[in-house]
């Protein structure tokens, strides 16, 4: 944009050597305009609130023009993402305090444990760089070979840069999360683990199977937690957006608008009706109806959102409270009035006689 102002400056004084000083402005104030408004046009987008329950969690950027569904999918991939980071972040804490994990038919064991089994643990190659301190695990699942002091300030100061990353802070200052920031974030936790331990990690070790994607997650409190893309949705005033239309469907077409919306699970209804005991209750009228009309049906709306917000709130609970505490003190002093100079019913009488301002000791 600098570089074609430059050129439009430079053309336009070479044509006012032939034209007149009303030409030279208009035609650099017209193309200025011009400029101007491809410029907003490419880089001013739509901004997506997104929420979880009550809580903010980071802002999104897309366009008026995208699928609904591919917004969605998106939304759902940035939302998993920080879960995964949180858990991972979580998992190089442990690995920084007691080492690798166990494997897996010693884990839970105590020592006399694995010595009557006549176990054997393959951990002794995967060795942290600087050695290693004794610090035994209560839990039994890792080997209690941490880190050094200073390999552990590694992982220490990577771990607060990534959560850093992924606060949810960053909503009130306005910044943008993609999945571009979020795969740097993964890639940085990835070689400061690598820098702890160059020979790597086995592959049964929680943060190797984090760093691998290759979770399973079921039985945890995390599956609550993750919306997968296929069964995730996004409400919006009140409403779901749909996945077959496009956004400006919804929000309109101006690219600057910003919408709170918020992401949850949708019920997926062929599961259901594939699942024996719900066949074995439905008839099966019921089946066919709930196959017609719809293959997923959504949970329902989102709790709304607030009036006011959680400052406001504050203040108007506040001033509540003293203008309660006001009549309080007002009612335990009910008769004070009476004593008043406007409460006299004599007051006209001595203004009169001119003896209203006469006291007695």
């Amino acid at each position: 944009l600098t570089h074609s102002l430059t050129h439009t400056l430079s053309h336009s004084l070479t044509l006012s050597h032939t034209h007149s000083l009303s030409n030279f402005f208009f035609l650099s104030f017209s193309r200025f305009l011009f400029l101007l408004g491809i410029y907003i046009c490419v880089f001013e987008m739509v901004v997506l609130n997104v929420k979880k329950g009550e809580e903010p969690q980071f802002l999104f950027e897309t366009t008026v023009a995208a699928l609904v569904e591919d917004v969605t999918n998106e939304v759902a991939d940035v939302y998993n993402t920080r879960l995964r980071i949180q858990r991972l972040c979580m998992a190089i804490e442990q690995l920084s305090q007691h080492g690798i994990m166990k494997t897996p038919k010693m884990q839970g064991l105590t020592p006399d444990q694995i010595v009557d089994l006549k176990l054997k643990d393959d951990t002794d190659k995967y060795y942290p760089s600087g050695g290693a301190q004794e610090c035994v695990d209560d839990i039994g699942l890792r080997t209690g070979q941490a880190p050094s002091e200073q390999m552990r300030d590694v992982l220490a100061r990577t771990i607060a840069e990534a959560k850093a990353a992924i606060a949810k802070d960053l909503v009130k200052r306005n910044v943008k999360m993609t999945m571009e920031t979020l795969t740097d974030v993964i890639d940085k936790l990835r070689g400061a683990v690598m820098i702890v331990y160059p020979m790597g990690l086995p592959p049964y070790d929680e943060v190797q199977i984090i760093l691998d994607d290759d979770e399973d997650l079921s039985g945890r409190q995390a599956e609550k937690e993750v919306v997968p893309r296929e069964n995730a949705c996004l409400w919006w005033a009140n409403k779901e957006l749909t996945r077959t239309k496009k956004l400006s469907d919804f929000i309109g077409r101006n690219e600057k608008t910003k919408i709170t919306c918020k992401i949850q699970k949708v019920c997926d209804t062929l599961k259901l009706i594939h699942s024996s005991s719900y066949t074995h209750i439905c008839t099966h009228a019921l089946i066919w109806y709930l196959l017609l009309s719809s293959s997923k049906k959504g949970l329902g709306a989102p709790a709304r959102e607030p009036l006011y917000d959680e400052e406001t709130q504050k203040k108007m609970m506040a001033y509540a409270y003293k203008k309660q505490e006001e009549w309080k003190k007002l009612s335990e002093n009910e008769d004070d009035y009476m004593n008043s100079a406007w409460a006299d019913g004599r007051a006209l009488k001595k203004q009169m006689h001119g003896t209203n301002n006469i006291k007695f000791k």
